[in-house]
């Protein structure tokens, strides 16, 4: 029997196996890539007896993959909070899927485990800017605001980096990251005694200092967008970027957009935090988009219709 790991590049992927790697330790094969590389069961070859789990990416985007691999007798437990569609109805097949707006995958593996690893999870929630979640979490542990904001700068830290065009752009492979954050059970430790944790910080405050600089390409009263420069900085820091104006900004949606190697944009979208909706609905009407209701994206957006989506983001978020 092979054990196969299949997991999202940022901070909540790599929380999630982290959280049930230490509490269910088993030897196993890593499947990963950038925060945007989200087809991953398409690289998985597995058949009868073979264990499959699936951390943060969109059933619906992998159906094609999933389908196979059920089909060739793989079990797979799957733990994601994007948008799923159908769920296949197989014995094989274990879902533990949640669309709303205060979940993340790490949440969800947090419940599956009853809270036994759950600073772990307030990190990746505030990795994924759900603030909210994260400290009503916090609370529920007694953390004091120090503790609290270093697991909030650690999310960041471990989210920014898993935006990039390629592995290149990264710091450090998720893969690589995982290792990193293996040793520690309690990310207190990690963020007290860890060089990639020094590391990671001091290459985001780098970046977001030359994202500070820019002027957004499209300000309206309900929406502000961001076009990017081209340059592996920029990749980096976009959903961090996207991030803090959201936070900045509870009222209005943000848009953040990155020339990416095929000469499209890789689009970054928030919705406004005072009613997170509509940012899946938005990226969806694009042929590389999905997401969540809060947050989303759009893998490659054509530079030819790239009026058509601030023309459309602007109508998305005028309606709210």
């Amino acid at each position: 029997m092979r054990r196969i790991d299949v997991f999202n590049g940022d901070a909540d992927g790599v929380c999630a196996l982290h959280q049930l790697r230490l509490a269910e330790p088993a030897t196993s094969e890593l499947v990963t890539g950038v925060k945007r590389d989200i087809n991953l069961l398409d690289r998985v070859q597995a058949g009868a007896g073979d264990r499959i789990t699936v951390l943060d990416i969109s059933l619906d985007s992998n159906r094609k993959g999933l389908l196979r691999l059920l089909e060739a007798g793989a079990t797979v437990e799957y733990f994601d909070h994007h948008h799923a569609g159908e769920l296949p109805q197989n014995p094989n097949l274990i879902a533990h899927i949640d669309l709303s707006a205060g979940a993340c995958t790490s949440i969800l593996v947090d419940r599956h485990l009853q809270g036994q690893y759950r600073l772990w999870a307030i990190t990746a929630a505030f990795g994924d800017n759900l603030e909210k979640s994260a400290r009503a979490l916090a609370e529920s542990e007694g953390l004091n605001e120090t503790q609290t904001g270093q697991l909030a700068r650690l999310g960041e830290c471990l989210n920014y980096n898993g935006y990039g065009d390629t592995l290149e752009d990264l710091h450090f492979h998720p893969a690589q990251l995982y290792a990193e954050i293996k040793p520690y059970a309690d990310p207190l430790t990690f963020f007290a005694e860890s060089s990639a944790f020094a590391k990671l910080e001091n290459g985001l405050r780098e970046d977001t200092a030359m994202a500070a600089k820019l002027q957004p390409g499209l300000q309206e009263k309900r929406c502000v967008a961001y076009v990017m420069p081209d340059a592996p900085w920029a990749r980096r820091v976009s959903g961090v970027f996207a991030n803090r104006l959201a936070s900045a900004d509870t009222e209005r949606a943000h848009a953040v957009l990155t020339p990416n190697q095929y000469g499209d944009f890789t689009v970054s979208v928030r919705a406004p935090i005072s009613n997170l909706q509509g940012a899946d609905t938005l990226c969806m009407k694009f042929a590389t988009g999905g997401g969540r209701k809060g947050a989303a994206g759009v893998n490659r957006l054509p530079v030819t219709e790239l009026e058509q989506f601030l023309a459309s983001f602007k109508a998305q978020f005028s309606q709210l």
